[in-house]
């Protein structure tokens, strides 16, 4: 059975994170673990001037948390600890000393939206659609959402938080900030992610660096504040509401 990976890759300077998932590269606590390792030992490696983030497949970047997982969840502290999982990656993507280019291939739903925020720069297709689904089962984008506002504003979030069925196009999300550029495909993508990814390669890593704690700046306190947010987000999610909307989303 496919439980689904995160790796990383090197070549030329440039640091590939890639992860996968059957269920529409939707993140289980172990890839989600994966990930944020596979994202700091980028941040750790000399030889690597700048990181890719992407997902394997063409018709889904990331369907956000594992709804096996979600289900499986007996009490608050476990959702707390599933939660953690995001946490932990977007703080590693935050505090990587290197910047981390997204391609974004396909739809990103719910913790797919906040890996789409929590990068530096984000290249997508105009295939890639974007959805806070969390309300409507009963929970609410808490631990992806600070990533997401500071990306996109708060207008944009509270649009994307509230009306959480609806998905919002590729083209909506350049417009708020996403996504710097979309394309008409891959292939355009992938052009332009690796010309970008090439040139950073290339560039003063310690430039570099710098650019980027400065550009962080103002999220300093999320080693602070995304547990926090996780805590809500596992308490939300023992609640019955939650698990019965949880319930009816597998069985649909």
């Amino acid at each position: 059975m496919d439980n689904g990976h995160a790796y990383l890759q090197m070549d030329a300077g440039v640091g590939t994170v890639r992860f996968h998932h059957p269920k529409g590269n939707s993140l289980p606590g172990k890839v989600l673990s994966e990930l944020a390792a596979a994202i700091r030992a980028a941040g750790e490696d000399p030889r690597i001037r700048v990181v890719v983030l992407r997902s394997e497949g063409g018709r889904a970047f990331c369907g956000g948390a594992s709804f096996d997982e979600l289900a499986a969840v007996v009490d608050e502290e476990e959702g707390t600890r599933f939660f953690m999982g995001f946490a932990n990656v977007i703080n590693a993507m935050r505090s990587c000393p290197k910047f981390i280019i997204g391609r974004v291939q396909g739809r990103c739903a719910g913790g797919g939206v906040g890996l789409a925020a929590a990068c530096d720069h984000c290249l997508a297709t105009v295939q890639a659609d974007v959805k806070l689904s969390e309300l409507a089962i009963g929970i609410g984008p808490f631990v992806v959402g600070p990533a997401v506002e500071r990306r996109m504003g708060k207008a944009a979030y509270a649009s994307l938080a509230i009306d959480a069925t609806r998905w919002h196009g590729a083209e909506w999300a350049r417009q708020q900030g996403l996504f710097a550029e979309t394309f008409a495909d891959e292939a355009g993508l992938d052009a332009a992610v690796n010309v970008l990814a090439q040139r950073l390669s290339e560039a003063s890593p310690d430039a570099m660096a710098e650019l980027k704690r400065v550009l962080w700046e103002d999220a300093a306190h999320w080693d602070t504040l995304l547990p926090q947010r996780a805590a809500i987000s596992g308490r939300l999610l023992c609640t019955p509401y939650a698990k019965e909307a949880i319930r009816a989303v597998r069985m649909a």
